[in-house]
């Protein structure tokens, strides 16, 4: 008898597609910044959830950007912010702003921090092949604040962390 009450359990939870794509960020140069960028998408939208150890306290900018290359002593082989939209830089969901703009990260005392984003814009995706895919891109944590308006990257100050979405 319970057996009936739990295979329609069972099939409306089958109902929901989760895929995951994941970023493990590694501070670039000497810095012992570590964390990770995990995106879940599930049916309608993609989450976005970092978490972040060993930073200094404040806020720091994230970014996706273009190319899942973090090779470079510099994070520059991570290119540009990922704008596939060729929108102004921006404050997430105020419009224009580009795909990429993640915006800042609170650090506490300790030097974590966690961020939790909805992408409700249809702006990534895992399972699209088309432009608002973001396998094979960057996560890019900056040693400052993103100001949400200078072009064409919120004057976020040098690149610290960088980690390749997978």
């Amino acid at each position: 008898m319970k057996l009936k009450f739990l295979f329609p359990l069972f099939l409306i939870a089958s109902c929901v597609q989760k895929n995951t794509a994941i970023a493990y960020l590694k501070g670039i140069g000497s810095n012992p910044i570590v964390g990770h960028a995990k995106f879940i998408e599930t049916n309608d939208f993609v989450e976005l959830i970092v978490n972040i150890n060993n930073a200094e306290p404040g806020e720091l900018a994230i970014h996706i950007h273009e190319i899942g290359d973090c090779a470079s002593l510099d994070g520059s082989s991570a290119g540009g912010h990922w704008n596939p939209t060729d929108d102004n830089h921006g404050k997430w969901g105020t419009p224009p702003f580009h795909s990429g703009d993640i915006g800042n990260l609170i650090i506490n005392d300790d030097g974590v921090g966690k961020l939790v984003l909805k992408d409700r814009f249809k702006r990534w995706s895992i399972t699209n092949p088309g432009k608002n895919n973001i396998l094979g891109r960057a996560i890019i944590v900056h040693a400052g604040s993103d100001d949400m308006q200078s072009q064409p990257s919120g004057a976020a100050g040098k690149r610290i962390a960088c980690g390749s979405i997978n």
